[in-house]
Order: C-alpha cells, then sequence, then structure tokens
C-alpha cells in the first residue's frame, strides 16, 4: 500500500469487475458447506433505487458477506417484481409500451444495485414479466386448482364507470376513480379466487413456531386471520323471514337496539323490489369502498327498511336497517347492533337518534353511567342484562351461547375474518390466468404443455378498460377440450401470486417445471429474510399460504418459507419547501438543490430562504430524497453503505445526514491510512491489544448475527481508537489485520483494496478470523471503592485479588482518604473482582 488515499472512484469498479469475473457469490448447488439462504424483499422496479433499498440491501449483503466468512454456501440472489398498475400507467401517460418501461427500469436498477457491490448471485436474477417465470407460476395455479384450491364465484368489485376497470380499494379515493374521478360503483363480477381460508387455522398455529419474527408482525397477522368465538342466531322478522346474524359479544346481547343489513342482503333486494327510496339508498352504497377498514372511515348511512326483527329475549321488536358499514362478506351479511359497546353502531345510533343501552360496566354501581362520544368496548361486569347482570364477559358469552343452543335458537360457532383471496385483475400487465371460456365445456384449464400463455405485445392503451378483453385475436383460442370456437381468460393475477413463490425459484430454476423439489429441501426456508413492516401482513401472509399450498398437494415438503424475519426502519430526510403565492400550496425542492447553514436553507439557484420541514421519510412528492447515484459517485459505495449500518439500529428510522456522509468518507480512509501501518516482520507482545481484538472479534460475530450493525460498527470503532493509542508490536499487526477481516462485509472495496498487500487471493473468500477462547476473558477487572455508599474512586487490579489486598488499596487512594477526611473507618465491605465499601 504505496498510496495516502484509498480511491474508491476506481478501487470499486475494479473490484466488483473482479468478483464478477471469478463468479464470487454464485452459490454452487452441489457444495458439501452448509447453507445460508439470505433474502431480501425483490424491489419494485419503478425507475431508480432510493436510499431505502441501500439500506436493505446492504444489512442482506454484510450477512450474506459474513456468512460466507464463516463457512457456509451463501444463496443471495435477485430479481424484480415486475408486473403491476405503474407500468400500465407509464404506458398511458407516456405512449410507451409497459414492457419496455419495465426492462429499461431493471436495466437501470440493476446497474445501481451493481455500483454498491451487493454479494448478488446475478446468475439467478428472474423478472416476474418474463414467460419463463411467469408460465411457471400458471402451472403452479392449475395445480392449485386440481386440488381444489382455486375456484371461481360472484363477488363485489369496485368498478371504474369510465374507465372500465376493477380498482383496488387503494384506488377509490372519496368515492371515486383515482384516475378518472369518476364515482366508483360497487359491482359483482365473475372473480378468481384462491382457498386461503383452507389453512386459517394452520397458518395461525404456524406463527407460534415463528420465534426469530418480530412479534408486532405476527400479532398483526394473528389480528388479520382473526379467529373470533361468538353465537349465530336468528331473528325472527315482522315479514314472517328469519334472519341469521353472528356476534362475537352475545354477552352484550341486552343492549341490541337495532339490526341492519348490507345493501346486497337478500333482505335488502326484497325491500328494494318495491320500494325506490330502497333502491336509490343500495345505489348510494354502491359508491363507497369494499373493504371493513373503509367502513369503518366512512360516514355511517343507513335506510329504515319498516321490518322488525324481536329480541330473542326480551321479545322488544328491533328496527332493521340497511347500512353502508354492512359488508355481504363477512359473517352473515347481518348484525346485531349494540351502539354501547361497537363504535360503528355508536356513530349510526346516533346519527339515527336510536337508544344506547349500557350493558358492561367498570362495576355494578355505574350501571346507569352516560356515555362519552365513544362506545366502550372494554371488560367490566355486565348490567342492565337480566340473567346475566353481575356476570364477567366472558360469564355472559358463554351463558348466553348456552341458552341459546339449549332453546333452539342459535349455536356457537368459530369464525374467521380472513377471506378467500381474490386474485383477479382486469388490467393487462400481470400473469394472464390460465383458463379458457367455452359455452359447450364451460370453464376449462389450458394444458400444462401449452404453457406459458403470454402476453401478446400489441396492445391499445388509448381507451380505458382492459386491453386484453378488447384485442381483436389474443383472446380468440379454440376450446382445449372439445376444439369449439372459445376465449381465454382475459383476467390476470394478483401481483401478490407473483411475489408468493419467487424465492423457491431462486433457489432451483428448471427449464420444464417451477422448482426441482431436491433443490428447494437443501436451500429452503429462507435463514434470514429482510424487508419493510408495510408488507407484515398481505405478502407473507400470501407468501405462507402459497408454501402452504405447495406442500398439501406434494410439490414441497416445507410449510413456513421464511425461518427468520427482520423489519427494517425506514430513511428519513428533512423537507425544504416554499408556498405559491397564488394558492398557498407547498413547492418542494430536493436536498441537492438547497444550500444549508446551521438553522438555515436557502434555494441555490437564487439565494432566497426556503422552510425547512420536518424530519419524514424519503418520498419522490415530498422530494426530500437523496440518488445514491450521486452518494457513491462523491463518496465512494463503502461510505454510503458503512452510513447504512453505522449510528441507529437496523430496525429503527435513520435520518440522512450529509455529515454523517462526510464522517463516513473520512473514516474509509482513516482505516486506508491505519491498514497501511500493517507490518508483517513486527515483533513484540502486546497483551491488552491482542485481548482487546479477540473480544471484539467474538462480540462482532454475535452483532452480525443478531443484525445488530450499528453495535458492530461502534465496536469497530472502539478496536481502532485503541490500536491508535498501542505501540508497534506483532500483536498490534495481527489487531490491524483483524479489523481488515472484521470490515470486510461492511467495506468490501476497501477491503479487497488493503488485501492485496496483506492477505492472499480476494478477501471475499477468506475466512473469519478466529478467536483464541483464553483472550476472551479479562485478566484484570475494575473495583468500585465507596466511601459511605457513595462511589470515589475506582482500581484495576489483577482478577482474583484478595480481600486483604483490596482493603489495603482502597485505604491508599487519595480520593478515598479525601472523602473520610479523618473519619475513622469502622467497617470494610469486600466484594471480590467488583467492590470495596467504607463504612465510617
Amino acid at each position: 500500500m504505496t498510496a495516502d488515499r484509498y480511491e474508491p472512484a476506481t478501487a470499486d469498479i475494479r473490484w466488483q469487475q473482479a468478483w464478477d469475473a471469478a463468479g464470487t457469490f454464485h452459490a454452487d448447488d452441489a457444495s458439501a458447506k452448509p447453507r445460508s439462504y439470505v433474502l431480501e424483499m425483490f424491489p419494485y422496479p419503478s425507475g431508480r433505487i432510493h436510499i431505502g433499498h441501500v439500506r436493505n440491501y446492504t444489512m442482506g449483503d454484510v450477512l450474506a458477506r459474513y456468512k460466507r466468512m464463516r463457512g457456509y454456501e451463501v444463496l443471495h440472489p435477485m430479481g424484480w417484481d415486475a408486473f403491476g398498475m405503474p407500468a400500465e400507467n407509464a404506458a398511458m401517460e407516456r405512449g410507451v409500451h409497459p414492457g419496455g418501461w419495465t426492462r429499461d427500469n431493471i436495466a437501470t436498477m440493476k446497474s445501481q444495485l451493481k455500483r454498491l457491490g451487493f454479494a448478488l448471485d446475478w446468475s439467478r436474477e428472474l423478472a416476474t414479466c418474463e414467460p419463463a417465470y411467469y408460465g411457471q407460476e400458471q402451472a403452479l395455479f392449475l395445480d392449485l386448482y386440481a386440488a381444489g384450491l382455486v375456484y371461481r364465484k360472484e363477488s363485489a368489485v369496485n368498478w371504474d364507470p369510465v374507465d372500465q376497470t376493477v380498482l383496488a380499494n387503494e384506488q377509490v379515493i372519496d368515492g371515486r376513480g383515482w384516475r378518472s374521478g369518476a364515482l366508483v360503483e360497487k359491482r359483482k363480477l365473475s372473480q378468481w379466487f384462491l382457498k386461503i381460508t383452507a389453512f386459517a387455522q394452520d397458518l395461525l398455529t404456524g406463527l407460534d413456531t415463528l420465534d426469530k419474527w418480530p412479534e408486532k408482525v405476527r400479532l398483526m397477522q394473528e389480528n388479520w386471520i382473526g379467529k373470533s368465538q361468538g353465537l349465530q342466531f336468528a331473528f325472527s322478522l315482522s315479514s314472517g323471514e328469519t334472519l341469521d346474524v353472528y356476534t362475537t359479544r352475545p354477552d352484550t346481547i341486552f343492549g341490541a337496539s337495532f339490526v341492519a343489513v348490507a345493501p346486497e342482503h337478500p333482505v335488502a333486494q326484497g325491500v328494494a323490489v318495491h320500494n325506490a327510496a330502497a333502491q336509490d339508498f343500495i345505489a348510494l352504497c354502491r359508491q363507497g369502498g369494499t373493504t371493513a377498514a373503509e367502513m369503518e372511515t366512512a360516514e355511517k348511512l343507513g335506510f329504515d327498511t319498516g321490518l322488525t326483527a324481536r329480541h330473542p329475549f326480551t321479545g322488544e321488536e328491533l328496527p332493521v336497517y340497511i347500512a353502508n358499514f354492512v359488508l355481504m362478506e363477512y359473517g352473515t351479511g347481518a348484525i346485531m347492533a349494540v351502539p354501547g359497546h361497537d363504535q360503528r353502531d355508536f356513530d349510526f345510533a346516533r346519527k339515527y337518534h336510536l337508544p344506547i343501552v349500557r350493558c358492561v360496566a367498570a362495576s355494578a354501581d355505574a350501571a346507569h353511567a352516560p356515555f362519552g362520544d365513544e362506545a366502550e368496548a372494554g371488560d367490566g361486569v355486565i348490567v342492565n342484562s337480566g340473567f346475566l347482570d353481575g356476570m364477567t364477559v366472558a360469564q355472559g358469552v358463554a351463558a348466553v351461547i348456552a341458552r341459546a343452543e339449549t332453546e333452539g335458537w342459535g349455536q356457537g360457532k368459530t369464525v374467521w375474518r380472513l377471506r378467500d383471496w381474490g386474485v383477479s385483475r382486469q388490467r393487462y400487465w400481470g400473469t394472464p390466468i390460465p383458463f379458457v371460456h367455452c359455452e359447450v365445456c364451460g370453464v376449462v384449464p389450458v394444458p400444462k404443455k401449452q404453457l406459458p400463455v403470454i402476453l401478446p405485445d400489441d396492445v391499445d392503451f388509448s381507451v380505458p378498460g382492459n386491453p386484453l378483453a378488447r384485442h381483436p385475436t389474443w383472446k380468440h383460442v379454440d376450446c382445449p377440450q372439445c376444439g369449439h370456437a372459445a376465449r381465454r381468460e382475459t383476467d390476470t393475477l394478483d401481483t401478490f401470486a407473483d411475489s408468493s413463490w419467487y424465492f423457491l425459484r431462486f433457489a432451483s430454476q428448471p427449464a420444464d417445471r417451477p422448482f426441482d423439489p431436491a433443490m428447494i429441501a437443501q436451500w429452503l426456508p429462507v435463514e434470514q429474510y429482510i424487508g419493510g413492516i408495510e408488507h407484515a401482513i398481505l405478502h407473507l401472509l400470501y407468501a405462507r399460504f402459497w408454501t402452504r399450498a405447495l406442500a398439501h398437494i406434494g410439490l414441497i415438503d416445507i410449510t413456513e418459507p421464511f425461518a427468520s424475519l427482520f423489519t427494517q426502519g425506514m430513511v428519513t430526510h428533512e423537507t425544504y419547501q416554499r408556498r405559491n403565492s397564488d394558492n398557498g400550496q407547498p413547492i418542494f425542492f430536493t436536498p441537492a438543490e438547497v444550500e444549508r447553514s446551521g438553522d438555515c436553507a436557502t434555494l441555490r439557484s437564487d439565494g432566497a430562504p426556503v422552510e425547512i420541514g420536518r424530519v419524514i421519510k424519503m418520498s419522490k412528492s415530498k422530494k426530500n430524497v437523496v440518488d445514491p447515484d450521486e452518494i457513491v459517485a462523491k463518496y465512494g459505495a463503502d461510505a454510503i453503505r458503512w452510513f447504512m449500518l453505522s449510528d441507529s439500529p437496523p430496525e429503527r428510522d435513520l435520518p440522512w445526514s450529509e455529515a454523517g456522509i462526510e464522517g463516513c468518507a473520512r473514516y474509509v480512509q482513516r482505516l486506508w491510512r491505519l491498514f497501511a501501518q500493517y507490518d508483517a516482520a513486527a515483533t513484540g507482545e502486546d497483551k491488552a491489544i491482542a485481548r482487546k481484538t479477540h473480544q471484539t472479534i467474538h462480540a462482532i460475530a454475535s452483532d452480525i448475527e443478531a443484525l445488530s450493525f450499528n453495535k458492530a460498527v461502534a465496536r469497530i470503532y472502539e478496536l481502532t481508537g485503541a490500536i491508535d493509542k498501542a505501540a508497534p508490536s506483532a500483536d498490534r499487526s495481527a489487531a490491524i489485520r483483524a479489523v481488515l477481516l472484521l470490515v470486510a462485509p461492511m467495506m468490501p472495496h476497501l477491503a479487497e483494496e488493503a488485501w492485496t498487500t496483506i492477505g492472499k487471493g480476494l478477501i471475499a473468500d477468506a475466512p473469519w478470523p478466529a478467536v483464541d477462547p483464553a483472550l476472551l476473558v479479562d485478566d484484570e477487572v475494575t473495583v468500585a471503592v465507596q466511601v459511605k455508599g457513595k462511589l470515589r474512586d475506582t482500581l484495576t487490579v489483577a482478577k482474583g485479588t484478595s480481600r486483604a489486598d483490596l482493603e489495603a488499596m482502597a485505604l491508599a487512594s487519595e480520593k478515598v482518604q479525601r472523602a473520610l477526611d479523618g473519619a475513622e473507618v469502622k467497617k470494610v465491605i469486600v466484594v471480590p473482582d467488583r467492590l470495596v465499601n467504607l463504612v465510617a
């Protein structure tokens, strides 16, 4: 090492090319080494990677490189979650093809990832938009269909009448289509479903085995699956019919003041036949969303049907309403409404001046306490409820169910919040659902030998709606069963299906089937999965379901895909803005456009002040984003990698700081100068630095395995500080070499450059430094010395120093004598290796 300064601009590219040429990070299926599968959630190719990607992939990269150094055969792949609406939006807005737009973005993002030096096995790269991938997904879909886990039925959807397409709930804004602005309608369309409910109990029970998952993620999934015990019973209606309802709180049955049905419920539809006002109300309800979450926030609206329902205990006639917050897909599509103890019912009752009865109170004395502005859903004692009074909630639930079953008007029942997964999407850029509709044979699966069903390239986005449905030739096909003219299914699969099995395809990619079960058995489950908390429910739940479903039909032998899960924090940055003088709306500026000085900021272009906003998640709309390419070009890949690992614990948000990245760049140069001090011929011992080195190696290994990267960084700072203070010796040089190996997973380019004069071959292939167990044990300890219970001094002594010697050294301390100030020592308490307490 002769250069005084490390030059990342040239070193980064040189070592990236060396790794590529050597195939350093290609996983060997035939290896006899123990295996480690490290995976970060693959990105959507939206255009460019952002700093959040850099943090996510740096964490996985450090772990993957560390595992290689520990002797594992490591699978650390990368691919692209490439189907989805953004590509179609680009096609409509820019007049480009979704495929071209997506593949251009993949090329850009791949080059950016390579520029950061990630230890990825690019030989296994996949993109879900390529027929080689989605054709195998179609084959798996057919396997699930054959096993009875795929079916088709009519279901309520959000329909945009202008764009002529189904909208996801997230695309309905204030009841209108996010693109067209048209009032969204609820329609019933034939949709494809995956039978995830068949695995509800298994998915719930399986959470207990995931002890290496964050507790909050397991709880979110548990709540989403939503197992509950309750009562299903039938109200007698004034029309002579019966109305089935289900409640998880039968203990509150005496608080029921009305009954509500979904707009699609047969009772509502029956009323609407001869009631124009009911028809209009149902039409209004169709303009709302379709999920329970939307129902919570929407204004509660109702229509009095004129019908009544007889209370099973009191005989009271309760009014029956059609309500916009009741969903046909949940429970029976009808509810027993208890306003005092359910917020939706409470809001509705207040709006329509219906009774609100308290039937659970903190104590019997509070039976008639008034309600505030909210329902009270907590526990307590049952009141105002006849034979239930004085019972606990649990006792009341059991008592009501027992009475209902004994008297024959209801029964206890377990229900699930989880619903079957609707996977139909009326859009082009997705996996074609491999079925054909024949007037003779009905719905017919495409034979596997005819897969993949490939998307046509010649599609027109100038007209709203699904281009596949109006394609002049693609949808026309002969029935594979009878040969008559038929049409292809024009719906495509929800893109969550694409990400529900990609981790299997990374492990095994035969051309003639989705994967080789033998390879899956070798690599799966993923040892460490890393990704954002925003995927805690749907993606992870669907991936767990697909894994179970494939095991159910005998294709694989595992049921949980990810042994350990880590959800990293976001990268945040302050915002910069000015107010538009015409309308007062904020105009945002990027950090690159702003000059910061202390607590002030000015726009570089005009020197005028800009407002510094709060620190929030980096967002393109707020322009508080930092381009990784610019940072790499200015400071090098290792500086940005080091910044991502330091300071904040990885599960917490990381505030971006220009000063922070500059500090990391300076530390890169400090290490370079330190490595130049390595002297293989050095002699002499330094027991203290040797002990510090081995303790640091041992601790950092534990830190990396726990993904506590900030702790590992802190220990490296501490060790390099100790080395700087140490005199030249063989142990000091050994410590420098150890630091080089310790930072190799974190600063791989710098490490390779320095390794050319310190080691042999590539440091990426070097083993983790060995630890001498004898040096992990301190032979010196720090003993606290107290006078009258207050710390007055500390002693650094040999471990095992006798009580008498400790007492003598404590009494000889000048600080202790000053604290005693001539007072007589009446008692000395000695705790060997820890404490001397002088009582005066």
